[in-house]
């Protein structure tokens, strides 16, 4: 099976830290040092989310919601898949790094009091509406 080129990188990169764990903390703190990736985490609790859902609730430009994609793909906090010409996103296992895991756990009980949040989780159901509709075209 073919290996994409972005994939040969993020596991060489992910080999290089595998051994140091200070590095791998780093990457898990830098990507949530960012409000809009934690943003993103919150709502992806929910359930997956594709780029233009994210976009669309944040109100942020698709190139910048992919680059907070990558880091968070990065820090191993969210997954993703191909469906079609979509990028669909979900949150990780947390499985590359007890960091992960653990933020990613702790982050659950946290914020739930957010206003901000709140009107992007009821702002939700119309963004998702979108990719329903592309789909079907």
């Amino acid at each position: 099976m073919k290996m994409l080129f972005y994939d040969i990188v993020k596991w060489r990169y992910m080999n290089i830290t595998k051994g140091c764990p200070v590095k791998t903390f780093i990457r898990v703190m830098k990507a949530l040092s960012d409000p809009n990736r934690v943003r993103v985490l919150k709502l992806l609790q929910a359930g997956e989310l594709c780029v233009c859902e994210i976009q669309n609730v944040l109100k942020l430009a698709q190139s910048t919601v992919s680059k907070h994609m990558k880091i968070l793909e990065d820090a191993g906090l969210v997954d993703r898949k191909r469906q079609g010409t979509w990028m669909i996103y979900s949150l990780a296992d947390g499985s590359e790094s007890i960091y992960a895991k653990t933020m990613l756990t702790e982050l659950g009980y946290w914020l739930e009091d957010d206003k901000e949040l709140d009107t992007m989780r009821k702002e939700l159901p119309d963004a998702v509406v979108l990719r329903d509709c592309r789909l079907k075209n």
